[in-house]
């Protein structure tokens, strides 16, 4: 029986120990992670009111800035 968890045990070490593709797929999913961010963002400030929280928060930076100046 021990032989058995032995042979299971170098399987999966050798199996997958292989880190080749590894940056690609960290890659591919910061850039899943970013699409999935910038579209929520979307469709809250198109359809979720935030154009005018949006529009309210420029106002405001403009304003502070032309104040300053």
């Amino acid at each position: 029986m021990r032989t058995l968890f032995a042979r299971a045990y170098l399987w999966v070490r050798f199996n997958t120990a292989d880190d080749r593709g590894q940056a690609t797929a960290e890659y591919a999913l910061v850039l899943l992670g970013a699409a999935l961010v910038a579209l929520l963002l979307i469709g809250w400030a198109t359809a979720g009111g935030g154009a005018g929280k949006i529009g309210h928060l420029l106002d405001r930076v403009l304003d502070a800035i032309t104040d300053k100046v």
